[in-house]
């Protein structure tokens, strides 16, 4: 395969990744405009509307002015004045970055990797600016700089992660013809191999123990949902919106489960969610007042839990686990026993790492749904992250002092 030829896929590839991104929101938004409109409303008004979708799940903020009649209808304070949409239906940003992977690693096949890498980077980066252009209209604009760079940044992430993946696989972990890479190796060797074994225990049980806790949280969402059913059915019904609106509606809100399992997590760790101003959802107790109209914000507790208290204990949990299975690692035949302030530093980088993460993950999965009130939902990512760190640091320290293993007959027959 020559240069041109693996500049032409990735191209291809890219254009393939926006098309489906978008035609995932036009798919349904073009039927409901030939069944329910009978193609009397202009196309390009679905197209606007599919487009303001992709970018808003790719990080791209949205400014709406609603008309007099449709912000008397919705009730809310502040309809009637522009407002911001900026939460994230993750579902998109997932999407792109998993194709963007597949991306990568075929640039990676290739003899021409960065030839790939950068074209596939660069024509996304023109359609996506093309893509936001084409969505300005006088009800909703996108913030043009967002749209020009973070749905390239976030396919960007996906493109390196595959490439390098990649490389990995047809070169070996070792083995590197890559300039920058043989440069990070080389600095990184240099570090005191204490330190080294801190930073390295650190980055992968922090980053495992943050996986664990969103686990966990997956899990919750999936049994919350299968339990609230017939509440989620009774919603979907009271909506009345027919077989096209209610596909419509499935899909912005399989589009928001990650944000739903991030939320659980906000959950698990301590301060929960914010559904609106004033309002909570937290071990604590649930209080909410008017919620938008998705059905699936049926599966969300009610009142107190009796026991919600003991969802504190999974991040707690998870932590020393992790940091008992780090330990293990890290204690390897021929590598020198560390001390225990190292094993003490090790178990705080952890929760450093794992707080960073999910607090990160909870600003991403926050922002605006609407005026007046929902202009706060989400979890404070502040909050998730400060509690995080001291949840999971906390137990992981104490993982990694629990976390040795004696055998004194091996070690005597090894004598």
């Amino acid at each position: 395969m020559n240069r041109i030829t693996t500049a032409l896929l990735a191209a291809l590839e890219a254009l393939l990744v926006v098309a489906i991104g978008v035609g995932i929101a036009m798919v349904p938004l073009t039927v409901l405009w030939a069944a329910h409109f009978g193609l009397s409303v202009e196309w390009f008004v679905f197209w606007r509307a599919a487009a303001d979708i992709w970018l808003l799940g790719n990080g791209v903020d949205l400014t709406v002015q609603l008309g007099p009649d449709v912000a008397a209808a919705l009730g809310l304070a502040g309809a009637d004045t522009p407002f911001l949409i900026s939460i994230v239906p993750l579902g998109f940003a997932m999407l792109s970055v998993l194709m963007g992977v597949h991306t990568g690693r075929r640039a990676a096949e290739t003899p021409y990797r960065w030839t790939g890498v950068g074209v596939a980077v660069v024509t996304y980066a023109i359609l996506s600016a093309l893509v936001t252009v084409s969505a300005l209209s006088e009800t909703v604009r996108p913030n043009q700089l967002q749209g020009f760079v973070l749905p390239t940044l976030i396919y960007a992430v996906g493109v390196l992660i595959g490439a390098e993946l990649g490389r990995r696989k047809t070169a070996g972990p070792v083995a590197s013809t890559d300039r920058l890479s043989r440069g990070i190796r080389s600095w990184y060797q240099r570090i005191p191999q204490a330190t080294r074994a801190v930073i390295d225990g650190a980055v992968r049980g922090g980053t495992a123990a943050a996986a664990g806790v969103l686990f966990v949280s997956a899990v919750t969402v999936a049994v919350l949902i299968a339990v609230n059913y017939a509440t989620i059915i009774g919603l979907y019904e009271a909506v009345q919106a027919g077989v096209v609106g209610g596909a419509t509606i499935t899909l912005a809100q399989l589009a928001l489960i990650p944000n739903l399992v991030i939320w659980a997590a906000a959950w698990f760790v301590g301060p929960g969610i914010a559904l609106g101003a004033g309002s909570t959802v937290s071990p604590i107790g649930t209080v909410v007042g008017t919620l938008p109209g998705l059905p699936l914000f049926g599966a969300l507790p009610q009142g107190t839990p009796a026991y919600g208290f003991i969802g504190l204990l999974v991040p707690v949990l998870i932590g020393f686990i992790f940091a008992v299975v780090t330990r293990q690692f890290l204690d390897r035949p021929g590598v020198p026993e560390r001390t225990t302030f190292e094993h003490v530093l090790t178990g705080l980088g952890m929760g450093v790492v794992g707080g960073a993460l999910l607090g990160l993950l909870a600003w991403w999965s926050a922002g605006a749904i609407g005026p007046g009130r929902l202009v706060e939902v989400g979890p404070n990512p502040l909050l998730v992250g400060a509690l995080a760190a001291a949840e999971i640091g906390v137990a992981a320290a104490l993982g990694m002092l629990a976390g040795r293993v004696r055998i004194p007959s091996v070690r005597r027959a090894k004598r």
